[in-house]
């Protein structure tokens, strides 16, 4: 059984960065696709990033050129590395992982995501 855990939430200013990170066990992250989902009140929760098993990555237009995804395979680990943030990232983030080998198609659609965190808090004031 997959296991994530995020750690790396908090509250900053706007403009300000954060870094989340997501240590997995159970499997390794090399063989999974990943992804970063939020989820803000009284909205749905929606992808923010994606990353494939072959590297592959997908970030939703409100979040590119400022958010990075990426994995170290030796920490078992993902990132999310959000920069220039902005009021309305505010949300619970969570982190997810697909079956191990299976391909994603859809790196932000929830219904690729076997595993799921118990999401982080982050919170950007203006």
């Amino acid at each position: 059984q997959v296991q994530l855990a995020e750690i790396g939430g908090g509250s900053v200013q706007a403009g300000g960065s954060l870094r989340l990170s997501c240590a997995a066990s159970g499997d390794t992250v090399s063989t999974m696709g990943m992804a970063w989902f939020r989820q803000a009140p009284g909205k749905e929760r929606e992808g923010v990033a994606g990353i494939a098993s072959d590297t592959r990555t997908s970030y939703t237009d409100s979040v590119k050129g400022r958010f990075t995804i990426s994995k170290d395979y030796a920490k078992n680990t993902l990132y999310l590395q959000m920069n220039s943030l902005k009021p309305e990232d505010t949300a619970m983030y969570y982190c997810a992982a697909a079956i191990s080998r299976r391909r994603v198609v859809d790196m932000l659609a929830r219904y690729e995501y076997a595993y799921w965190g118990q999401g982080t808090q982050v919170t950007v004031s203006s």
